[in-house]
């Protein structure tokens, strides 16, 4: 097991420690996930250009990864350095730009690399621009299914009365609005059955499920909802 160093964060399923000013180590904790599957995908994505941060080292449980300096989108919020609207036409663009991005295993055209856990507190605010973390959840498969997670793990908030329920609002109002968003009636179904069904869902995220998904709805154009 890799000697870790200063604490610098803890997730829902991780912690992330100092190693040195260049590098970062992510450990699962009770074996969460496969640190060594999200690496091939994060040095796949980054092969294609979309911003992430280079991988050093993985195991099934660590990874080390390049460390990022500059807030994350939440962290931008609360200081005022990121405005609602600007933050949902990053995360439109973030999401169209990873779409583009070739599948690394299968062979579908229609099947793309999704992140599926795309949220403010998942970009980083860097001078290079916004990188995404946490691939934790990456899968291959349709694209309206990574929209329809962002979109319902925003509209979570927006609707379950918490600090940022308001930012929230006017962030999926601004990521659906920015151009032709990628929603689908089966991804959004989808969506809302993983969050319903993960298990680091307390009852209240759970229970405003519905309310969520009534809110995405009245903010798209029901001509942009396709099966």
């Amino acid at each position: 097991m890799r000697t870790t160093g200063r604490l610098l964060g803890s997730g829902r399923t991780a912690d992330v420690y100092e190693i040195d000013a260049a590098w970062v180590l992510r450990r699962d904790r009770e074996g969460w996930g496969d640190a060594t599957a999200e690496a091939a995908v994060m040095e796949h994505v980054r092969g294609h250009g979309f911003p992430v941060p280079g991988v050093r080292l993985a195991t099934r449980t660590d990874l080390v990864m390049e460390r990022l300096s500059g807030p994350t989108m939440l962290e931008a919020f609360g200081v005022g350095l990121l405005g609602p609207r600007e933050a949902g036409v990053i995360l439109a663009g973030l999401l169209r730009a990873l779409h583009a991005v070739p599948a690394r295993l299968s062979a579908d055209p229609a099947v793309r690399v999704l992140h599926l856990d795309l949220h403010p507190d998942n970009v980083m605010l860097t001078p290079e621009g916004p990188k995404v973390i946490d691939w934790a959840n990456t899968e291959e498969g349709p694209p309206g299914l990574d929209w329809g997670m962002s979109a319902v793990i925003l509209a979570q908030v927006a609707v379950g009365g918490e600090l940022h329920a308001e930012v929230a609002r006017e962030a999926l109002a601004a990521m659906l609005g920015d151009g032709t968003p990628g929603v689908t009636d089966a991804g959004l179904a989808e969506a809302r059955r993983r969050r319903a069904a993960n298990p680091t869902m307390s009852e209240a995220e759970v229970q405003v499920l519905g309310d969520a998904e009534e809110l995405i709805r009245g903010l798209l154009p029901p001509q942009v909802l396709e099966p």
